[in-house]
C-alpha cells in the first residue's frame, strides 16, 4: 500500500509517518514544499536517505502541476490531506494566502486525484473544529448537525475545505471523508498555539533567555485538549475501519478547561513555578475567537471504538519537555 501524506513536515504530518512506519508496512510519500523545515522529520530523514519506505516529494497546494506530480509518483491508495496554512491569527494578517491555500488549494488536490487513471484512493480531507467558531451555550456539545458560524478567516478556509470534501463524495464518487479535530497538542506543535507559546515561554524562563513573564492571549475561552497521538491513531482508523465516502466526523478529546486553566497546570510543571508572572500581551488577541469548543464525538466513536488513550497531564508534559530539549540543543530561539 502506498499513502500520500501532504503536510508531512507539520506536528500532525511528522506523527501520522510515525504511527504509520510502527503499525504498517506501507510506504510513505510525504509532500512538502522545497522550502518547509525538516525539523519534525529529522528523525526519518535516514530512511529517507536510504529509499526505507518514506520519500519525500516537492508539492504545493498553491500549484497544481506539483500535485499532479505528485499523485503520478506515488500512486496513493490512501491520501492523508493535512497540509493547510494552520495558524488562525495568522489568517487575519494573510487572509488571501489562507483562502487559497486551504479552500483552492484542496480544491485542486481533490481534482488531481480525480483526474489521475488508475488509482482510486481512500482520501481523508482534514477540516477543523474552528469552523464552529463562536458555538451557544445551548449548542454545546459541538455535534456535528451544529452549523458553521467560522470566526477568522482560517475558520472559512476550513469550512471551505469541508465542503469541497463532501462534495467530491457526493458529485463525483471519490472516496472522501472529512473530520473536524478538536484542540489537539503534543511534542512538534507550532509555538504559534496558545499551550506550546505558553510552554516555549516557560523552558526560556527556565534556560535563562527571557525574563520570568509568559505572554498570553485571551485565556477565557474553553478548549477540550487531545494528544496529537491519539489524532493520528483516529485518522488511521478513520480511513481503515469501514471508510465511508461523504461522512464527516467530530473528533477530540475529554479534558475540558480554560486556556488560563490549562497555563496554570503548565507553570505548576516548572522549575521556577513560584517565580513566573502572567502578563496579557494586546497583539495576541484575536479579533474574534471561537470561545467554547466543546466536542459530541459519539458518531465516530460509535463507527470506529476510537477514544482517547493519552492523559492531559502526560500531553502538557511531553509539550514541555520538547521545548525543554529544543531549547538547550538550539540555543537562542523567537520569542513570540
Amino acid at each position: 500500500m502506498n499513502v500520500l501524506i501532504t503536510g508531512i513536515t507539520g506536528m500532525v504530518g511528522s506523527h501520522l509517518a510515525d504511527f504509520i512506519l510502527e503499525n504498517t508496512d506501507w510506504d510513505i510519500f510525504g509532500m512538502c514544499r522545497w522550502r518547509s523545515p525538516l525539523d519534525n522529520i529529522n528523525h526519518l530523514l535516514d530512511r529517507v536517505n536510504c529509499k526505507d519506505r518514506v520519500y519525500l516529494i516537492d508539492g504545493d497546494l498553491c500549484d497544481i502541476l506539483s500535485l499532479q506530480r505528485a499523485i503520478e509518483v506515488s500512486k496513493p491508495d490512501y491520501v492523508f490531506h493535512l497540509a493547510a496554512q494552520s495558524y488562525p491569527t495568522t489568517s487575519f494578517s494573510s487572509p488571501i494566502h489562507t483562502l487559497d491555500v486551504n479552500i483552492l488549494g484542496t480544491a485542486r488536490l481533490l481534482e488531481a486525484l480525480r483526474h489521475c487513471d488508475g488509482i482510486d484512493p481512500i482520501i481523508h480531507v482534514c477540516a477543523s473544529s474552528e469552523v464552529f467558531g463562536r458555538v451557544p451555550k445551548e449548542k454545546l456539545p459541538i455535534a456535528e448537525n451544529c452549523p458553521f458560524h467560522p470566526a477568522s478567516p482560517y475558520a472559512i478556509s476550513k469550512s471551505g475545505t469541508d465542503l469541497l470534501g463532501r462534495f467530491h463524495a457526493e458529485a463525483y464518487g471519490q472516496k472522501v471523508m472529512t473530520t473536524r479535530m478538536f484542540t489537539h497538542t503534543g511534542p512538534r506543535r507550532g509555538d504559534v498555539f496558545a499551550e506550546s507559546t505558553f510552554a516555549k515561554q516557560i523552558a526560556m524562563i527556565e534556560a535563562n533567555l527571557i525574563p520570568p513573564i509568559v505572554k498570553t492571549g485571551n485565556l477565557n475561552s474553553l478548549r477540550t485538549w487531545a494528544d496529537v497521538r491519539d489524532a493520528v491513531r483516529a485518522y488511521y482508523m478513520l480511513v481503515t475501519i469501514n471508510p465511508t465516502p461523504g461522512e464527516f466526523y467530530n473528533i477530540g478529546g475529554t479534558h475540558t478547561q480554560t486556556i488560563e486553566e490549562m497555563l496554570d497546570f503548565l507553570i505548576s510543571l516548572s522549575t521556577r513555578s513560584k517565580e513566573i508572572k502572567i502578563e496579557t500581551d494586546p497583539e495576541r488577541i484575536r479579533p474574534l475567537d471561537a470561545d467554547a469548543q466543546i466536542p459530541d464525538t459519539s458518531k465516530f466513536y460509535k463507527h470506529t471504538g476510537w477514544k482517547p488513550q493519552i492523559p492531559f497531564e502526560q500531553t502538557m508534559t511531553d509539550l514541555l519537555e520538547y521545548w525543554r530539549s529544543h531549547i538547550k540543543k538550539n540555543g537562542a530561539v523567537l520569542v513570540r
